[in-house]
């Protein structure tokens, strides 16, 4: 007899007091039995996405929810709230295929208010729990699993670092088992790659509570890449994990704290950083940069003609940079928007339209590329680049012609060997001619009747 019919034939008419004090005051708030052991060896932290199934019933044997009968099991964010103080409190204490029954007082449920109609206020509640499996929590900008966050300690407060904050913070960077950096460091967001530590640390510091351990694991994409880190002896194409804990951070001006004066000033101070980051193949150090003047003058408005003329300045030096870091991180789609952008300001600009033709081609969009290259050219003759680019893109464009034409031929071809065979088939399928042929049958037959229903006729033909 399983424990749900237990429940339901025998009752239960008090609280049980078996199991282990797991709440976090030894108030006997959270009770835990263990149903079925694990063999796992790790348990969920705080933010990995859980997968659960669960029955629960009050304390006289009522069920009033199942995931198993609805067949479907259950997942939440472990330790965000989104279900029951018990949950959170037990689930964290279970390893992957384990199954275990937890009795909660009200405080650690739905207390004095229940959830009408099926738990009635100030009710215990008993929940049997398997736990199937948890992962950590994506902080990729693109979600592709590249920065995964699992978080020991929760950190306090709801204020996080920003680009620009000084933040301090201890970490421990870890490959194939080997530690190879360690240290305390302090240093300004989107300055870290200059000092050893990989874009994907910086990602998710801006994620963290002041006091917060997490452990992060990176792929090689927000890691050293392609290219290593030989100082910190990492090879390339490394996959990554650092321990780290944020002890403090000083937030940078947000844009609504500065004024347009300072607005301007900073952005020339982070546009000759994002040049140094650049010239020093730190691509999406510069990025970090010149998003910055992007962030702080792209909707500002209420400036004076100097300055509205030094503020497009600067965000058109911004989005052509940031055009040809895009490029070089072989990211096109993002070039497309910065040259876009970039054009917005100033519809005939060299850079601009010759970099927008280089992403075209990246996305094979052979045809716009040329409008833009054969427009660089008429502007700017003597860009011997763009005729150079031209007539790559133009070669590449007749040999898409060639492609298509050889596919239409062979289609072509195709359709008429079967219409060929249907036709010869449709020939040898017919009866032998006598008398009895029907007029219909005979293609020298169809005229035009000659009595009232000759227009029919000619309409039907």
């Amino acid at each position: 007899m399983t424990a749900e019919e237990m429940k339901t034939e025998q009752g239960v008419q008090e609280v049980s007091t078996e199991g282990v004090d797991i709440s976090p005051k030894g108030d006997q708030g959270v009770l835990k039995k263990i149903k079925k052991e694990s063999t796992g060896t790790e348990y969920p932290m705080i933010g990995d996405k859980v997968n659960v199934h669960y029955t629960g019933w009050l304390t006289d044997g009522t069920k009033f929810d199942s995931s198993r009968d609805r067949k479907d099991n259950f997942t939440f964010d472990l330790g965000k709230g989104q279900v029951i103080k018990a949950w959170d409190i037990a689930v964290a204490t279970m390893k992957t295929g384990e199954i275990c029954e937890i009795t909660c007082k009200p405080e650690y449920a739905y207390g004095a208010s229940g959830s009408p109609p099926k738990i009635p206020p100030n009710a215990t509640l008993i929940f049997e729990i398997e736990l199937f499996d948890f992962q950590g929590e994506d902080l990729s900008p693109e979600e592709d699993g590249g920065i995964i966050r699992r978080i020991r300690v929760k950190g306090e407060g709801y204020s996080k670092p920003n680009e620009g904050a000084v933040v301090e913070m201890k970490l421990q960077g870890i490959h194939d088992g080997h530690v190879f950096d360690e240290r305390e460091i302090q240093f300004e967001v989107g300055e870290g790659e200059s000092l050893g530590i990989p874009p994907g640390v910086e990602t998710a510091v801006q994620q963290m509570e002041r006091g917060e351990e997490a452990v992060l694991y990176l792929k090689p994409k927000y890691g050293f890449g392609s290219s290593g880190y030989e100082p910190l002896k990492v090879p390339p194409n490394t996959d990554l994990s650092y321990e780290v804990k944020l002890k403090s951070f000083e937030k940078a001006k947000e844009s609504w704290e500065m004024n347009s004066e300072e607005k301007l000033e900073q952005g020339v101070l982070v546009k000759e950083r994002g040049t140094q980051y650049f010239k020093a193949g730190k691509y999406r150090q510069a990025i970090i940069q010149y998003k910055k003047i992007m962030h702080w003058l792209e909707h500002e408005s209420g400036l004076a003609e100097e300055e509205k003329a030094k503020s497009k300045s600067l965000q058109l030096a911004a989005s052509l940079n940031l055009a040809a870091c895009y490029l070089k991180l072989v990211e096109h789609r993002q070039t497309l928007d910065h040259c876009n952008k970039a054009l917005e300001l100033e519809p005939n600009n060299e850079k601009g339209l010759f970099r927008r033709a280089e992403a075209y081609m990246g996305v094979n969009e052979d045809e716009l590329a040329r409008d833009d290259l054969n427009k660089v050219i008429q502007l700017y003759p003597n860009n011997k680049a763009a005729r150079t680019l031209l007539a790559q893109c133009q070669q590449r464009i007749r040999q898409q012609h060639q492609r298509e034409k050889k596919i239409y031929a062979n289609m072509f071809q195709r359709l008429a060997e079967k219409e060929e065979k249907e036709s010869t088939k449709t020939c040898t399928e017919q009866p032998p001619a006598t008398g009895d042929v029907e007029m219909g049958d005979d293609p020298s037959a169809e005229q035009p009747q000659q009595n009232g229903d000759a227009e029919t006729a000619a309409t039907e033909a």
